[in-house]
């Protein structure tokens, strides 16, 4: 990446939160992430999507899935456990009645699918192929909140790079891999879905976790486990997304306790070409616009008046692979 000379005049230049992933732009680099906004029209009077990015949805399987028992939500230190279990209303519903009702309002829609197995997943990107309000799909290999599907195809590059090539194979969508952070092996899984086909990368899903409800001496929630979200796990997911932007030629999506401009920053520093918000709507709705000022205030602060003039600074093997592709 090119260095960009700060001077006075580019300091007054008003800063341009346009975020070109290649595959798809954005009027600004934050997402929301997926299970935390609904289908979008939940929060459209709190968060208007004409001033996001763009959304994830739902996570969404081909069949209706209540998900799991409850309790499936427990608060912690500086953080969230669940372990809903992808409960939706299945495939069928969402392209039938939620798409059409769907005021995007130039907000980019990317579907997040998941699955309990191969055919599932591509049987998916197949039928999405004809929703024209989708503009990219991101395909959870990450959950650990289901007992099949989701994590199981995460945790190892060759189960990934199989899943992923199908699903790339099935649909003219670009693909988003979402990935899990609870392996070892998450950069060879970020290379294993570049290798096949992907359009980019977004880390990290939730960290496995537990706790115990005093009150019943049990297991706070239903399914024992669930996956620890909100600012506790921002260091862990910060690492990954720092490892990964230096490791792949693709687009690194950074997800993982964001709740502030400082938070996106940092990940952007790191190599994410952009951002998702999630757990932090559950305490302030509207804390993705707060996100989007605080990038915005930092540009002016520092004289920026593209995103590429800061993304991946911190982060020299990101610094080198960009000089690399670019020569």
């Amino acid at each position: 990446m090119a260095k960009r000379k700060v001077t006075t005049s580019n300091r007054k230049l008003r800063p341009d939160l346009n975020c070109d992933l290649g595959f798809m732009q954005l009027r600004n680099p934050l997402l929301i992430a997926s299970g935390t906004f609904g289908y979008g029209n939940e929060y459209a009077e709190l968060v208007p999507l004409n001033k996001l990015g763009g959304f994830v949805s739902k996570g969404t399987t081909l069949k209706p899935r209540v998900g799991n028992p409850t309790p499936r939500i427990w608060e912690t230190a500086s953080g969230v456990l669940n372990a809903i279990g992808l409960q939706n209303p299945g495939l069928d519903v969402f392209m039938r009645h939620v798409l059409p009702g769907l005021k995007l309002k130039g907000c980019k829609l990317v579907v997040n699918v998941a699955g309990e197995t191969e055919e599932e997943y591509v049987e998916m990107a197949r039928r999405l192929n004809f929703a024209r309000e989708v503009a990219a799909l991101e395909v959870n290999i990450s959950c650990p909140n289901v007992a099949a599907g989701g994590i199981s195809f995460g945790l190892k590059p060759k189960a990934a790079g199989e899943l992923l090539t199908k699903v790339v194979k099935a649909t003219r969508k670009p693909v988003i891999a979402k990935l899990t952070p609870n392996t070892s092996s998450y950069v060879k899984v970020a290379l294993a879905a570049q290798s096949a086909g992907c359009a980019a990368v977004s880390l990290t899903n939730t960290f496995l976790g537990m706790a115990i409800n005093l009150a019943t001496e049990r297991p706070a929630l239903a399914n024992v486990r669930g996956g620890l979200s909100g600012p506790a796990i921002k260091p862990l997911a910060l690492h990954q997304v720092y490892e990964v932007a230096a490791a792949v030629d693709i687009p690194v999506i950074g997800i993982g306790g964001i709740s502030t401009g400082q938070d996106a920053v940092e990940f952007m520093l790191a190599g994410a070409a952009a951002i998702q918000v999630g757990t932090a709507l559950m305490s302030d709705p509207r804390s993705p616009l707060r996100v989007i000022d605080g990038i915005k205030d930092y540009m002016k602060e520092r004289g920026y008046h593209q995103l590429t003039d800061f993304i991946g600074k911190a982060n020299p093997g990101y610094l080198r692979r960009r000089i690399k592709l670019e020569n």
